[in-house]
């Protein structure tokens, strides 16, 4: 079975390569920067040049797919153009794939993304959806609420730097999920019939506050974080000004998000159904607290290390010197 991976050199989609290429696949990665991508190749995956504001570059890349993971999304600095990118070009992409003949095209959606159509990027997702629906292409669509790998650079490493964390007064749950288990479980859902034309939930173990992650951040660092709180009328307000202007519709999107944690709707719902569709133990799911753990853990052994050869280097200066 030939793959196309779509946004392949991201958080999501470089997990899907890699658990791709380790089961067998053929992988073909549909990639504009063939230098920033070059690891892919080294991983054993083929390269495509194509670039969805481009729709020209779509159909070559085609040609042999028998399945499509679009892990792809809109570049936050381009957010002028992700009504091109993420609405009518993925169009001409379920288009193309449907008269290439493709068998299965895997979108990853975001959880209650037709609760915010306010938020454009929530509202071209959900439009994809629809499209893709209504094609009559078979179809896997997952809703995610967020990664673990994203909490690293908003928590774990200003507790481990000493700077601050902003937060809002959010009230949000959400169940944030490793993306090394999506990649596991899409390319397992390949190969299963019942997971064709369904829309299934891809959460973690549990859900988890910003709060409780900045504590556990503190528990595992054995550091004390610094945590300010940021109003959320001024968010709001910031982000009305930050739309005026086309240079900061990426600023005025991200804060839009504030939206979401903070109307009381929990990004947080069971994936029982997947763990039976596909026949997986959910126990063997990977969680926050061991996810973090072992994060803190390398990090925390890398410190010792550069210190030890700090600590040696001085000796060493100080034996010569006397």
């Amino acid at each position: 079975m030939s793959l196309l991976v779509l946004g392949a050199t991201g958080t999501l989609g470089r997990q899907i390569v890699r658990k791709a290429l380790d089961e067998g696949f053929q992988v073909r990665c549909f990639v504009r920067n063939f230098r920033k991508a070059i690891f892919l190749k080294d991983w054993g995956a083929e390269l495509v040049y194509g670039d969805l504001s481009v729709p020209e570059t779509i159909p070559l890349a085609l040609l042999g797919i028998t399945a499509i993971l679009d892990a792809s999304a809109s570049r936050s600095f381009d957010l002028s153009d992700a009504t091109q990118i993420d609405l009518y070009s993925k169009y001409i992409l379920v288009q193309a794939s449907k008269k290439a003949g493709v068998k299965r095209y895997i979108f990853f959606s975001i959880l209650n993304a037709r609760e915010y159509p306010d938020i454009m990027l929530m509202k071209l997702k959900a439009s994809v959806e629809d499209y893709l629906i209504k094609s009559g292409l078979s179809y896997t669509i997952f809703y995610i609420s967020g990664f673990f790998q994203g909490l690293v650079p908003q928590y774990a490493l200003p507790v481990l730097d000493n700077k601050t964390i902003w937060i809002t007064d959010e009230s949000a749950l959400i169940a944030y999920i490793d993306t090394q288990d999506v990649a596991k479980f899409a390319i397992k859902s390949l190969s299963m019939i019942k997971t064709a034309n369904k829309s299934l939930l891809m959460t973690g173990v549990r859900p988890w506050t910003s709060n409780q992650i900045i504590e556990l951040c503190e528990k595992l660092s054995g550091k004390r974080s610094k945590v300010s709180k940021i109003s959320v009328s001024f968010l709001q307000i910031l982000s009305k000004l930050a739309y005026f202007f086309q240079w900061t519709w990426s600023i005025s999107e991200r804060l839009s998000f504030v939206s979401v944690l903070t109307n009381g709707t929990n990004l947080d719902s069971s994936m029982s159904e997947v763990y039976e569709l596909l026949q997986e133990d959910s126990t063997k799911t990977e969680t926050l607290e061991k996810y973090l753990q072992e994060y803190f853990e390398k990090i925390m052994k890398k410190i010792k290390e550069v210190n030890y050869k700090l600590l040696s280097e001085q000796k060493r200066l100080s034996d010569d010197y006397f």
